[in-house]
């Protein structure tokens, strides 16, 4: 089976400078991620809730991740492990790249 991939909006400052408010990104659903990647997360306190936050390292429950932007994220440090959906694999939209 081939991996998924999809677009998704960027909402929010929390990934900046690296993703900005309203960039697409191209996310490959179920890909494990690695410490440094930008991943598409979710939290059990927010089961609704998606959000895009670089991986920080394995923890129990899931991984502890954290926005690049620490005066505007809410991350690991205040809802505890997230749950990885899948990787960021490229900025599509308004400056393609692939180095995130």
């Amino acid at each position: 089976m081939r991996p998924r991939l999809s677009t998704v909006l960027v909402r929010g400052p929390s990934m900046a400078p690296a993703l900005k408010d309203e960039d697409i990104v191209l996310v490959r659903w179920g890909a494990v991620p690695r410490p440094g990647q930008i991943a598409l997360v979710r939290w059990a306190s927010r089961p609704g809730q998606l959000s895009v936050k670089r991986v920080s390292h394995p923890v129990d429950g899931g991984w502890h991740v954290r926005g690049d932007n620490p005066f505007a994220s809410t991350d690991s440090e205040q809802l505890g492990a997230a749950e990885v959906l899948g990787v960021v694999t490229a900025r599509l939209w308004p400056r393609p790249g692939f180095r995130l």
